[in-house]
């Protein structure tokens, strides 16, 4: 991911296209920003982890533009979002999500509310990225009360 990344940036830097390329610089200096600071290898995990939470900026930010009468920040947001998930992998579906978290409350075999970190430790990594962790939880929580 961290290669196409990098080719997106040519590319943008091709085409003139400096919306793209500022949001595309952004998200390659984050990467390499958390890759120094936990000190570890570029991965696909670690790339997704940061468009996830570059997106989730936004999204709030979007919240605060839009209390402050901000139509044109609100809608720069909007874009940068896009150009974002575009380098994000598909969303996961409902019932995708639901499976999933079946499949691991089968493996753990859970006893009460107090296993639900040994099947948040099965679920997250299939779903980080693609579907909203507070959703999962929640689901979790639900499914083990």
């Amino acid at each position: 991911m961290y290669t196409t990344i990098q080719q997106a940036l040519v590319a943008a830097m091709k085409n003139h296209d400096k919306e793209r390329l500022n949001v595309i610089k952004m998200v390659k200096a984050a990467v390499d920003k958390e890759r120094i600071d936990k000190k570890c290898e570029i991965t696909d995990e670690l790339v997704i982890d940061v468009l996830s939470k570059q997106v989730k900026l936004r999204e709030d930010s979007i919240g605060e533009f839009a209390k402050a009468n901000r139509s044109d920040l609100e809608e720069a947001a909007k874009r940068e979002i896009a150009i974002l998930q575009e380098y994000l992998p598909a969303p996961l579906t409902e019932a995708e999500v639901d499976a999933i978290i079946a499949t691991a409350i089968q493996e753990v075999n859970p006893t009460g509310i107090r296993d639900m970190g040994k099947i948040m430790s099965i679920v997250s990594p299939q779903v980080k990225g693609r579907y909203d962790m507070k959703v999962v939880s929640s689901k979790i929580k639900e499914k083990l009360s």
